[in-house]
């Protein structure tokens, strides 16, 4: 009832304004307009009585004047009529203006003196009078007098009062109507809504409604509408993620959430903030056309992992800006307050020429550091200008990276993979008192492997920058450290891990990356979310197999994805029955075409594809379909639930985090993971079918042995790698890391100890 007030009010105030501005603007149009037309009355007039009086006046015809006068004298409105003489006699007037004009009128002596027409309105006797006087001359042009014609003017006064009234009256049915529709428009379009929302969000607080439940109409109210779903999903979160609690509470079970996650690390850092590098950022901004720039979030399980330790302690993430229109929307110091919707830390951009992203991220990382450490065969390629390009991009990360942290005290930075080899030396020269960690995604190759490198000594000597250096796997460790011991003058403690380099301690230790393993839905929906998912694919695809098998990668040497097409051939050749039964599918995101050998690595892949199709083809089936295109994370979701069997057949790999997406997905416990012995994954899920992907035909005989694979079996074993990634998930990976490396002391004793003792605080966690 108050709002409604307010607005009739409001409306009431504001309609009378306006109308009042209007009026008194039409009030002056008006007035001005009869004004306008009763001077050309005037002047019509006086042009006639110039044209009978001026010769009659020039031969002294005073009678003629006479009647010349009485003649216009009734003319409507018209007040009278004068004529004098130069000297202001009066010639002729009518009988009106006798009283009025004893002596001639300034006005005319105005006239008649400066030989032009003049016209004003006056007052007089509380008369409002129109004067019009005009000059009279002879054929000489010589003065001879002058004629007044006067007009009462109050009829306009009287007129335009007239529409004043009716001018109030139409404001005042209107201010009635409009706050009669406008409470109508109220009650049925906001108030109506507004309550039906507010009984909603009650019924949802109090339990009575699940977040799913739809939500009320608010077309009116667009941002609102947004706000509301953003709150029911928000308490639906929370609400998941306290029963998630109590739940292991009760079991006496400890997994981790983003939410202990945040709280965790937030308690270790102590009042300090989180720095984090990546080439890649965690949301880009594209170009669209006139609707402004379009939020990009990359599907990455770093960002999963480390957004809630930035969020809650406003952390800063620095990236490369590689969007479009990533420029458009930063600050002066190129910074972004992000995510979009609730923004809670910073991302810093860095900026890099074309030149620069060609030489540092393209040449030396991805043609030579990439192919260097995955030891798959393909030659690296080591180029000075690459190297120059690399170290100075570094540099313009730490610089970015030291300007961040100019007002912190005791900063926290993390690094991550084989981009920033040279930034853990340099950020350490600037700030010796910034914790600093490097995590190397990627493996690490044998000593042998990595003395190829032209630049190993710049290379190791930049990392030992870092007080922590992190790997997937052991193996990973070892390799580093023994580098280390051929290369670089140091002390290695194998027993602690660490590094002593010029008094200057560095612990290296494994950290296995994971994902986020999601609730387990009712078993009803379980069923019926495979069921959808594979009726939902064999409609997209045009086919309908009895089995399915599915790879997700990007198109790289590293990914064995030729020996993979290789292996259903040879299924094919070794077991007929599975012609026209088994079809696998290849999701190949395409990836850095720029450089040569991933472009002929695309084109290579597809025409192999194309050649098994060929020879194997039945009707509309085939046995392989090569997915050639991006594709997002709940895009990939259907065919991991819907599939047999997931072939993961890298050469070689850090981790490998498809194997534990598709073990994640699995929620009805069935479905057979195939995996390369190469992986860092492997090393966890150790009930997947391990294969050594150069193997063709021992991956043939296991897609075979999953494809025949008992149902019992294969739940034992999904649920058991489903357990193991429950307990070690992406978060617990984030925590790990980032506790350690809060955990280390600047000094050289301390940072020795302070490891030996890092799973204590998580246990106590727990």
């Amino acid at each position: 009832m108050r709002l409604s007030l307010r607005l009739v009010v409001s409306l009431v105030l504001g309609i009378t304004l306006v109308s009042t501005l209007f009026t008194y603007y039409e009030y002056r149009e008006e007035k001005g307009r009869r004004e306008a037309e009763l001077e050309k009355r005037a002047a019509d007039i006086g042009e006639s009585l110039q044209q009978a009086v001026q010769p009659a006046l020039a031969n002294g015809q005073r009678r003629v004047i006479t009647r010349i006068v009485e003649k216009f004298s009734n003319r409507e409105s018209l007040a009278g009529l004068a004529v004098y003489d130069t000297q202001g006699v009066p010639l002729a007037i009518t009988p009106q203006l006798q009283d009025r004009f004893v002596a001639e009128p300034e006005i005319l002596k105005t006239a008649v003196a400066n030989s032009k027409v003049i016209g004003q309105f006056a007052q007089m006797q509380d008369v409002t009078l129109h004067l019009y006087a005009l000059p009279l001359h002879d054929e000489d042009g010589r003065p001879l007098g002058g004629i007044v014609i006067v007009h009462d003017a109050t009829f306009i006064e009287s007129e335009l009062k007239d529409m004043l009234r009716n001018t109030f009256l139409h404001a005042l049915v209107q201010m009635l109507t409009v706050s009669l529709i406008t409470l109508i428009i109220v009650r049925l379009s906001i108030q109506g809504p507004v309550t039906r929302a507010a009984q909603w969000m009650k019924a949802l607080r109090t339990g009575r409604l699940t977040p799913h439940a739809a939500i009320p109409d608010f077309d009116l109210f667009p941002p609102l509408a947004y706000e509301v779903e953003n709150f029911a999903n928000s308490l639906q979160a929370a609400r998941a993620s306290a029963s998630a609690e109590a739940r292991l509470r009760l079991m006496a079970e400890s997994s981790w959430t983003a939410e202990r996650l945040a709280v965790f690390v937030k308690e270790k850092l102590q009042g300090s903030r989180l720095f984090v590098i990546s080439n890649r950022e965690p949301y880009i901004h594209q170009k669209n056309g006139d609707k402004g720039p379009k939020v990009v979030v990359p599907a990455s399980g770093l960002v999963t992992a480390l957004e809630p330790i930035l969020c809650a302690c406003d952390g800063t993430w620095i990236a490369h800006g590689s969007g479009d229109a990533d420029r458009s929307v930063v600050d002066s110091h190129s910074r972004l307050r992000v995510p979009p919707t609730e923004p809670k830390y910073t991302l810093r951009r860095v900026w890099l020429t074309k030149e620069e992203e060609d030489g540092y991220y393209y040449g030396f990382a991805n043609e030579g550091l990439w192919p260097l450490c995955h030891i798959a065969h393909t030659r690296p390629l080591f180029r000075i200008q690459d190297w120059e390009h690399y170290r100075s991009a570094n540099q313009k990360f730490a610089d970015a990276l030291i300007d961040e942290m100019s007002f912190t005290v005791s900063p926290v930075v993390l690094l991550q993979d084989y981009h920033f080899a040279l930034l853990p030396r340099m950020i350490k020269r600037a700030r010796p008192d910034a914790k600093v960690a490097i995590f190397w995604h990627i493996p690490w190759p044998n000593p042998e492997a990595f003395s190829i490198c032209p630049w190993q000594t710049e290379l190791l000597d930049g990392m030992l920058g870092a007080d922590l250096i992190g790997f997937h796997i052991q193996s990973h460790c070892n390799n580093f450290l023994e580098s280390v011991d051929r290369t670089l003058e140091s002390r290695i403690e194998w027993d602690h891990f660490t590094v002593k380099r010029e008094n200057h301690i560095t612990a290296v230790h494994p950290y296995p990356i994971s994902v986020v393993f999601p609730e387990v839905p009712p078993s009803s929906l379980v069923e019926k979310n495979v069921t959808m998912a594979k009726a939902a694919l064999r409609k997209q695809l045009g086919i309908d197999p009895l089995f399915l098998g599915v790879g997700v990668d990007r198109v790289d040497y590293t990914k064995g994805i030729l020996e993979r097409f290789l292996a259903v051939e040879k299924l094919l050749e070794s077991q007929p029955a599975y012609i026209g039964q088994f079809t696998f599918v290849q999701i190949g995101s395409p990836s850095r075409t720029q450089i040569k050998r991933y472009h002929d690595l695309l084109e290579e892949t597809s025409l192999e594809a194309e050649r098994i199709n060929k020879r194997f083809q039945a009707g509309s089936w085939r046995p392989i379909v090569f997915l050639k295109h991006q594709h997002s994370h709940q895009e990939i979701q259907p065919f991991y639930k819907a599939a047999d069997l997931c072939m993961v057949t890298s050469l070689h790999d850090g981790m490998n985090l498809v194997a534990k997406e598709f073990v994640a997905a699995r929620d009805d416990e069935h479905g057979v993971l195939v995996l390369s012995q190469f992986t860092g994954a492997s090393r966890e899920l150790q009930d997947a079918v391990i294969v050594n992907p150069y193997d063709i035909g021992q991956i043939a005989k296991s897609i075979h042995l999953a494809l025949t694979m008992d149902n019992a079996e294969q739940q034992a074993r999904m649920r058991r790698m489903r357990k193991t990634l429950k307990e070690q998930n992406v978060y617990r990976w984030a925590g790990n890391l980032i506790t350690d490396l809060c955990e280390v002391r600047l000094d050289a004793n301390g940072a020795i100890h302070a490891l030996e003792n890092k799973d204590q605080d998580f246990a106590q966690a727990s």
